[in-house]
């Protein structure tokens, strides 16, 4: 096997999970993060079927369920806050999961856990980030945001969904990767009161509105804003000043009953706030020459799917894999990586529009049918058959195997 030197385009999840695999294979790996610090914020996530596969395979998997989020279920409510129906996470360590995950866990916590993971094996370097680059069929120059230049045996781009590697890979003719779902959504923290419980609570208000509370601490909890609309108009509202956003998001919501007045207050003073389009990334091309894409930066499944960790990881794992069985071919080895994935993230990126409408209903009438088919699920019990009967892994597709990734880099 030929050890690479790797540059690695992002400090997230995805980037610190494929070099987790890499340095243990014997491979010099950079990683470049343009955040001056390890970005360990964000929301929670979570991490489903083969997701949690491969953290036991890394050898993570009791250190993420010692910083999981202790969330029971999720419950939509009315707008009296009444519970109409409760579905449980599947803790049986059998089937798929909920909507809640047996993993549910901050973003900040799984940066770090990855991190931690790596910082004595992959050099990090914070505050920059790749501007441009320059390919042969030997190498990869690339010049930093600070104007300094490294050479690589390749590069990867784990640079979120708006990637820049990937836009300077597409080919001319190629149309815009970016689809738009038509929705968006806004996060932020919140301080927790006496009533809060360690349930997700979904209240959807008429005109294609819902509001979504966590809780992830014993001071803190998160509310979610999310609102469908697919006015031209709307796109730039992520990139508006804090306070525009800030002001959009209170007037849409403001009136909508529940505790949506307790949220938008918390909105004013919350220093955790974030917004976003919903969108997935759809692109034939995931690599040219040495230069490959990873995750988000590939093909983001969106928020909806909640598979956007999981596909992270996997996607990470396969890569190192192909990467290390063909070190010496490289075009080969990212081949194989979209031979063997894609199937898997066609699979999970198969939301349809109608998905939309039905999980951000108009009316009120819609709305109702909503809490009635849930309520009759629960009293028929089907999320327990689901688990016991139906398989975990995501439309059959199997995890492929890398025994030399499991091997430590002493073993090798």
């Amino acid at each position: 096997m030929k050890q690479l030197n790797i540059l690695i385009c992002g400090g997230g999840c995805a980037g610190p999970s494929l070099a987790f695999w890499l340095a243990r294979a014997g491979h010099h790996v950079t990683i470049v993060e343009r955040f001056p610090v390890l970005r360990a914020t964000g929301a929670q996530i979570d991490i489903r079927d083969q997701g949690i596969v491969l953290l036991k395979r890394m050898g993570l998997l009791e250190t993420v369920r010692s910083k999981r989020v202790h969330e029971a279920g999720f419950s939509f409510v009315d707008a009296q806050g009444r519970s109409k129906a409760t579905i449980m996470a599947n803790t049986s360590g059998k089937g798929p999961q909920t909507m809640t995950s047996e993993y549910e866990i901050m973003r900040g916590d799984l940066v770090r856990i990855l991190y931690d993971a790596t910082r004595d094996s992959v050099e990090y370097i914070f505050g920059k980030t790749v501007e441009h680059f320059e390919q042969d069929e030997h190498s990869v120059t690339v010049r930093f945001s600070d104007g300094m230049t490294g050479t690589y045996d390749m590069l990867v781009g784990a640079d979120g969904q708006g990637s820049r590697i990937r836009a300077a890979i597409q080919p001319a003719d190629a149309p815009d990767p970016v689809r738009h779902l038509g929705a968006y959504l806004a996060y932020w923290y919140i301080s927790r009161i006496s009533t809060d419980e360690q349930i997700c609570k979904l209240y959807h208000v008429p005109g294609s509105r819902m509001i979504m509370s966590r809780t992830h601490s014993p001071t803190e909890g998160q509310a979610q804003f999310l609102l469908r609309d697919d006015s031209e108009e709307l796109r730039s509202m992520p990139r508006a000043s804090l306070d525009t956003q800030k002001q959009f998001w209170s007037s849409r919501f403001h009136g909508a009953g529940w505790q949506t007045e307790r949220f938008i207050q918390g909105l004013q003073t919350t220093e955790n706030f974030y917004c976003a389009e919903a969108v997935q990334i759809h692109t034939d091309t995931w690599s040219k020459g040495r230069v490959v894409l990873l995750a988000d930066a590939a093909h983001c499944p969106s928020p909806m799917t909640a598979m956007g960790t999981t596909s992270g990881l996997v996607g990470a794992y396969v890569l190192a894999g192909e990467i290390n069985q063909n070190s010496d071919d490289l075009p080969e080895a990212f081949a194989n990586y979209d031979r063997k994935l894609r199937p898997f993230i066609n699979d999970i990126q198969s939301f349809k529009p109608w998905m939309m409408r039905l999980l951000l209903p108009e009316t009120g009438f819609a709305i109702g049918l909503i809490h009635f088919f849930a309520w009759l699920l629960v009293f028929l019990r089907m999320p327990e058959f689901v688990a016991l009967f139906i398989p975990e892994n995501k439309g059959g597709w199997q995890l492929p195997e890398y025994p030399p990734l499991e091997k430590t880099k002493q073993e090798i």
